[in-house]
This record gives structure tokens, C-alpha cells and sequence, in this order.
């Protein structure tokens, strides 16, 4: 697919939590490491977070939202999946204490577009943690930011049972950068479960199938977790709680346990000042008209008579809708909205499971288009559908099924 129909190539995902003391520096980091755009879902914070953000808000390189109770994360990873997945090359979903760090002296974007050459049927990668000590500090000094102040870290290959869980932890654990129109919903902070068959990667081309890749690989590209920080910044976050899980099992044993400082490691400081050197973002207008020109070359070839996949084409919907939205005034949007619900129409042949899951996950959307061939895509949905309650019932899934057959009955009864 042409990387430019997105609007932006790399977007990071978060929740927080009275966060405002650490977000500038991460976000100040992300944007020199190549990130786009952030979706950030404020968790009842009490601090000045709004205001440190207003700024890249104003930018708009923030998407701010507010998120409130308890075990919201991954409501908020669902939320920005559903929501923004055709806008977004690439999602990754990590927490303010992590640093995506390419290690290749590359930007993520060009680290991911690299690993992913080599295996492009993946749907994720699944990069490992390096987790940082408290660097002996036991007070917080907030006149220095958290890469300078923490240099010191476990070893690579630093693995440990979680304390109470008996699964395992450290270096182990990875976090996930992802095309999200393959993902179908999160269960872990770590690790979504994607459409399918689709499946993740590490960095080279081994397969990972849960939130742990062991033995680990962080030669290319890893996540830094500044997990303890000082004991003060510590016994903060303990009294903070989880944003996945009511329990809490942050405890001073697992500061102990946490808090190693074997190696010495400031390549992500070296990293920062590099590309500093050479830093600009493009304006929102260059990346609309990007969009645009994208889009227009792609239609244009599907009036010639080109087939696309479903992903595809779905991308030229939602594309073609920002566009609508963007420029409300100008008729021929429509044009190119209506034109892609017909790409979408003629890409329904051949789907494989992991399609099905993609473009049930979007009816809704489609569904609200004021456009004729509305209903039949409803009509060619209602076959799809009963297709495949038969496998889920041959299967014995009797859970899916139940769910087809609701959303069957949904549809029928819909005019």
C-alpha cells in the first residue's frame, strides 16, 4: 500500500496518569526518534498535565482524551485501534516511562520499514524491554530529565520471574509497534491479539506469540524502561496504582528486584543529540495534501479497471472521509468517499478470516455512508456472515458464532 495514503506513518499510543513532571521529555523524544502524532488518554490526573500539552495539542501532534476509572488501558489501546487505525501506517503502545529506541541510528519508522522488508506478511513487532535502574538515587532531582539521570542498566539478557505471578519478567517482556488494521483487541498492555491468522515478529523475523520473547533481541531496536527511577519517584508510582489492573503488585520487593544497574548505557542520550541536529515535522497541510494525492492516484487507478485488497481499500474510505470532514465545502470528496465504498464492494472476494474480522470491525462505519451501494454491502455482509457461521459451527466456536448471529439479526433487521 503507499505509505503516503496515511496521514501519519508512526502515531504512539498511551495512558497516564499525573504524568506532567515526565511528558514533555518523552514527547520532546519521540518527535526526534520520527513519531507523528500521539493519542494520549488522561486517566483522572490532578496535575498540570493539560497545560504542558496544550502546546503540541495546538500543534496538532497531540490527540488528548479523557479516560476515566479504573482498568482503562486497554480500553484505551481498543479505542485508539477502532478509532484511528486507517489513519496510522503504524501504532505503538507504550507507557511514559518508555523510550522507543532504534538502535540502527535510523528513525523508528525507517527501523520498522527495514525489519518489516524482510518479513512483510507480520502484522507486529514485538520489541524487548531494557530495563534501567535507579542509578543509586533515592530522592527525585526533576532539574534533569530521566535519560540523563538514569544511565544504568540491567543486563540484555536479563530475565526474572514477576514477583507473585511466577511468569516471566525483565528484559523478557516486550511492547508493541503494529499496523493497526490487524489488530482485533488487547488483553495485555504487553501484547494485542491481532485478526486471524496474523501474527508478530522480533526484530529478526522470529515469530512472538506473547508478551514475552525470550531469548531476547535488542540489538536493532528496544524499548528503554526507566521502571523504578529513584526510590521517591518510586513509592509514587506505587501509590498511583495500575492503569491495566485493579491489583497492585508494585511493592518494595519488586524495587529490589527492579533496581539493577549493571551496565552503563547512554546510547539513547547520543541517539537524542544526533537527531537533533537535522530535526523538522511537516505541517498539517503537507500531510492532508499527501493524503490527497495519494488517494487521487489510487482511485484514478481503480477506475482503470485495478483491483486492491480489502485493507486497501478501506484506507482509501477512511482517507476519503478525513478529507470530507477536513474540506466539508469540496463536492468531489464525496466523489472519491463514494468511489471507495465501491473499491471495498469489489475487494470482498477471496477474504481470508482475518479480512472478515476487518471488515465486520468497520461496518458500522460503512453503514452510516449516505451512498446506494450502502445496501449492498449490507446484502453481501449478510452472505459473509452466514459463511462463515457455518465454519464457526463446524469448528465448535460456539462463542463467535453466537456473536455472527447477533450481529446477522443486527443487519437484517436494519433499512
Amino acid at each position: 500500500m503507499d505509505k503516503n495514503l496515511f496521514l501519519y506513518d508512526l502515531a504512539v499510543v498511551a495512558i497516564l496518569k499525573n504524568e506532567s513532571r515526565y511528558i514533555k521529555e518523552w514527547l520532546d523524544y519521540h518527535l526526534l526518534a520520527g513519531v507523528d502524532h500521539f493519542y494520549l488518554f488522561d486517566n483522572d490526573s490532578t496535575d498540570d498535565y493539560n497545560e504542558i500539552i496544550a502546546p503540541y495539542v495546538k500543534a496538532g501532534l497531540v490527540t488528548s482524551t479523557p479516560l476515566p476509572g479504573g482498568s482503562a488501558q486497554f480500553a484505551a489501546y481498543d479505542f485508539a485501534v477502532y478509532d484511528w487505525r486507517f489513519f496510522c501506517r503504524y501504532m505503538a503502545f507504550v507507557d511514559l516511562d518508555e523510550f522507543i529506541f532504534p538502535k540502527t541510528g535510523q528513525s523508528i519508522v525507517e527501523t520498522l520499514d527495514e525489519i518489516f522488508s524482510r518479513a512483510p506478511e507480520a502484522a507486529g513487532l514485538g520489541i524487548n524491554w531494557q530495563l534501567f535502574g535507579s542509578n543509586g538515587q533515592k530522592t527525585a532531582d526533576f532539574s534533569k530529565g530521566v535519560l540523563e539521570r538514569f544511565t544504568r542498566r540491567a543486563p540484555v539478557d536479563w530475565v526474572v520471574p514477576i514477583p507473585h505471578r511466577d511468569i516471566p519478567g525483565g528484559n523478557s517482556q516486550v511492547k508493541t509497534v503494529a499496523n493497526p488494521r490487524k489488530i482485533f483487541l488487547f488483553s495485555s498492555a504487553h501484547f494485542p491479539t491481532y485478526f486471524g491468522a496474523e501474527y508478530a515478529i522480533n526484530e529478526i523475523g522470529g515469530r512472538v506469540d506473547s508478551y514475552c520473547n525470550n531469548p531476547v533481541t535488542a540489538e536493532k531496536i528496544a524499548v528503554n524502561h526507566y521502571n523504578v527511577k529513584s526510590r521517591e519517584e518510586f513509592l509514587v508510582k506505587v501509590n498511583k496504582g495500575r492503569a491495566d489492573k485493579d491489583e497492585n503488585y508494585f511493592t518494595v520487593e519488586w524495587f529490589d528486584m527492579y533496581d539493577r544497574n549493571e551496565v552503563f548505557d547512554d546510547g539513547i542520550l547520543r541517539y537524542r543529540a544526533a537527531r537533533a541536529e537535522n530535526f523538522s515535522l511537516p505541517s498539517d497541510e503537507q500531510r492532508f495534501f499527501r493524503v490527497h494525492d495519494a488517494l487521487t492516484k489510487i482511485l484514478s487507478a481503480y477506475a482503470s479497471g485495478q483491483t486492491f485488497s480489502l485493507e486497501t481499500a478501506l484506507t482509501c474510505r477512511a482517507a476519503s472521509s478525513l478529507l470530507c470532514e477536513k474540506f466539508p465545502d469540496d463536492e468531489h470528496f464525496k466523489v472519491y468517499e463514494n468511489a471507495s465504498l465501491a473499491a471495498v464492494l469489489n475487494s470482498l472476494d477471496g477474504m481470508n478470516f482475518a479480512d472478515v474480522q476487518l471488515l465486520l470491525s468497520e461496518l458500522p462505519e460503512l453503514l452510516k455512508l449516505p451512498y446506494p451501494a450502502v445496501e449492498e454491502l449490507r446484502g453481501a455482509c449478510l452472505q459473509i456472515i452466514s459463511r462463515t457461521m457455518d465454519f464457526m459451527r463446524a469448528k465448535e466456536f460456539w462463542r463467535d458464532f453466537a456473536d455472527l448471529d447477533n450481529l446477522r439479526r443486527l443487519l437484517e433487521a436494519w433499512r
